[in-house]
């Protein structure tokens, strides 16, 4: 019994690892690639969530994680690769993760878009070329619930994250504690 305990934690440690560790590089796609997906994505959530397009229009940019993957058996770990549009053209990329410890099961992909509204967000991003959500800039994820309420008369915060996924806006994925940075994809 005792035996069998180990090696279903050796198995598990195995599993985290492999989402944790791996770095970031190895898992980047093509620029051309990246850059398509999160257009492709931005546009899906446009047309699900009305109020995300118009958001778009006041950004200073947007950092677009098209396909962020997340899984967990009690051990959990979420990481994707993204790209920084500003004024609809690619200024760099990055990749996001985080990882946690707790009564999870399962995984699934989504999609991140994070409209930066303000210089000093945006410029704070490109100076520290890295970013652990929580701590710099203010993020008000909007989740399905918050999405209608959004109106220009409320953006007061830096930085609006939109988690989306096929269907349209999701509620859950968190942002806090992620860390976000600068990355060069492979070509």
């Amino acid at each position: 019994m005792r035996r069998a305990r180990r090696t279903i934690l050796a198995v598990l440690l195995a599993q985290l690892c492999g989402v944790i560790v791996a770095t970031p590089e190895a898992r980047a796609a093509s620029t051309d690639q990246l850059v398509s997906d999160s257009n492709r994505a931005l546009q899906g959530l446009y047309a699900a969530q009305p109020q995300a397009a118009g958001l778009a229009t006041r950004a200073k940019a947007i950092l677009v994680f098209p396909k962020i993957t997340k899984g967990a058996f009690i051990f959990g770990g979420q990481t994707g690769n993204g790209v920084l549009l500003v004024n609809g053209k690619p200024a760099g990329y990055y990749t996001i993760a985080a990882d946690w410890i707790g009564l999870h099961f399962g995984g699934r992909p989504f999609s991140y878009a994070l409209f930066i509204l303000t210089d000093s967000a945006l410029k704070y991003l490109s100076r520290n070329g890295r970013w652990t959500v929580g701590a710099g800039p203010s993020v008000v994820v909007v989740s399905k619930e918050l999405a209608g309420g959004i109106t220009s008369a409320v953006l007061r915060q830096d930085v609006y994250a939109f988690p989306f996924g096929p269907r349209g806006l999701m509620s859950g994925p968190g942002l806090k504690g992620s860390h976000i940075a600068r990355t060069t994809p492979s070509l």
